[in-house]
C-alpha cells in the first residue's frame, strides 16, 4: 500500500508540474476559419500596438502585457481617464474577449464611444458591458450593475459570472438598431438602439443627464481604467453588414 501510494503521489506531482508549465498556444491567435470569416485580433499578446489612451497619446503605463494578457495594474480605485481605446472606430461589429478581475474588482468594455470636447470620461458617450466581481464589489448589489449587464440599462441573469481570479468569456453583437451581449454563453442584453424605446431606457438610467450617451452609430472600443486590477485576452473583432445574423 505504501509503495502504491508513493507511486500515485509521484504521478500526481509530475502531472501538476506539467500543467504548471504548459502554455496555451491558442491564446491571442486566430484560426483559419476565423480569418476567413473576417475576424482580426485587437491584441496579439505581446504589445499594445493599435491602442491608445482615451485622453490622447500613448497608453497609460498602468497597462502592461504579462503572460499573454493585457493587464491594468492600477490600484487607486479611482477613474483617472487612463482608459485604453482602439485606434479605429467600429459601427456594426461582433467582439469577443476574455476577462478576469481580482477580488472586489470593477472594470468594463465600452463601445460606440467618442472623445468629445464636451465630455471628460469615456462613459459619457460609450455603452458599457460591465466587468465586475459580483460577489466582492458593492455594485454586485445592484442588478443592472452585475457582470455582463449593459451597464445601468439591462439586468442580466444571476450567477453567470465566474469568481474573481477566473476567466470569463464575453461577446458583443452590435447591429444597426440592435445591441446584444453574452457572458459565458448566456444572453445578458438584447435591446433596440437609437429609437424611442432606447431613448426611454436611457432616460430611466444614470445617463439621462449625459446628452451624448448612446447617440453614435460608431465609435472606439475601450477597456476601462477603474483604478482596479483587471486582465483581458483573446480580444477579437469582425466588422459585419446590416444583414449579418447572430451565430
Amino acid at each position: 500500500m505504501r509503495k502504491t501510494a508513493f507511486i500515485a503521489l509521484a504521478m500526481l506531482a509530475l502531472t501538476g508540474s506539467t500543467v504548471a508549465v504548459a502554455k496555451d498556444d491558442t491564446a491571442n491567435t486566430l484560426t483559419a476559419r476565423e480569418r476567413s470569416a473576417g475576424w482580426k485580433l485587437l491584441f496579439d499578446g505581446r504589445n499594445l500596438n493599435g491602442w491608445g489612451s482615451f485622453s490622447g497619446g500613448a497608453p497609460s503605463p498602468a497597462w502592461q502585457v504579462r503572460d499573454g494578457a493585457l493587464e491594468l495594474t492600477a490600484t487607486s480605485g479611482k477613474m483617472s481617464g487612463g482608459d485604453l481605446v482602439t485606434a479605429d472606430r467600429y459601427g456594426a461589429f461582433e467582439l469577443t474577449l476574455d476577462w478576469k478581475v481580482q477580488a472586489g474588482g470593477n472594470s468594463g468594455v465600452l463601445y460606440l464611444a467618442r472623445n468629445l470636447p464636451e465630455t471628460k470620461q469615456v462613459y459619457e458617450t460609450g455603452l458599457e458591458m460591465q466587468v465586475l466581481d459580483d460577489a466582492g464589489h458593492p455594485d454586485g448589489k445592484i442588478p443592472s450593475h452585475h457582470a455582463g449587464a449593459l451597464y445601468d440599462i439591462t439586468i442580466p441573469p444571476t450567477g453567470i459570472s465566474h469568481p474573481a481570479g477566473q476567466w470569463n468569456h464575453a461577446r458583443l453583437l452590435v447591429e444597426p438598431g440592435r445591441i446584444r451581449q453574452w457572458l459565458n454563453g448566456t444572453p445578458t442584453a438584447d435591446t433596440s438602439y437609437g429609437d424611442e424605446a432606447w431613448r426611454k431606457r436611457v432616460a430611466a438610467s444614470k445617463f439621462a443627464k449625459m446628452p451624448f450617451f448612446g447617440t453614435f452609430g460608431d465609435g472606439v472600443i475601450a477597456l476601462q481604467d477603474h483604478g482596479e486590477p483587471v486582465a483581458f485576452r483573446n480580444i477579437k473583432i469582425r466588422r459585419i453588414g446590416p444583414s449579418a445574423k447572430a451565430g
